[in-house]
């Protein structure tokens, strides 16, 4: 049995790693070079072939993160989320992976489709959008730094006490 803890443990790390350094190439990579990229018309390439494939594996690794994490927790996922104090290290860094999860399914991806065009949107949506989608990026952003101080404290917690 401890084949598949070994398996959650390596899948969460290596969908987050995904997950983060996607998170972060879109705001410090992708971001500017878009507003560069539109000021010399090449912006289209950018928008029609990197974006979509990189959102994919954004969002997805968002949620096989998630879902290995959740794994990992095993028994003490309810101790972890209601921040018992034998979990409360790791049960922060859970609920903030939890909160920018949210982010990416129900506002980043949402107003990418419209913003890519997947989804039909006026001038206006698109406008909107692109500020719901850059604020819950930046947001993750963020986030991501207390998450993962979090979560590696709860790694150390784990492997010194074994919960």
């Amino acid at each position: 049995m401890e084949l598949l803890p070994a398996l959650a443990r390596w899948i969460h790390f290596l969908a987050g790693i995904t997950w983060i350094g996607l998170l972060y190439y879109f705001n410090l990579v992708q971001v500017p070079a878009l507003k560069d990229a539109a000021a010399d018309g090449t912006a289209a390439g950018i928008t029609k072939h990197v974006a979509p494939r990189a959102l994919f594996w954004f969002r997805w690794s968002s949620l096989v993160t998630w879902l290995a994490g959740a794994a990992l927790l095993g028994a003490g996922f309810t101790a972890a989320f209601t921040l018992q104090p034998e979990m409360a290290p790791i049960g922060i860094g859970a609920w903030l992976g939890t909160i920018m999860l949210l982010n990416v399914w129900g506002l980043i991806w949402p107003n990418q489709k419209k913003i890519l065009g997947i989804k039909p949107a006026t001038d206006e949506e698109k406008n909107k959008a692109r500020r719901i989608a850059f604020l819950a990026s930046r947001t993750n952003m963020m986030l991501s730094i207390p998450m993962l101080f979090f979560m590696a404290g709860g790694l150390s917690h784990r492997a010194l006490f074994g919960f």
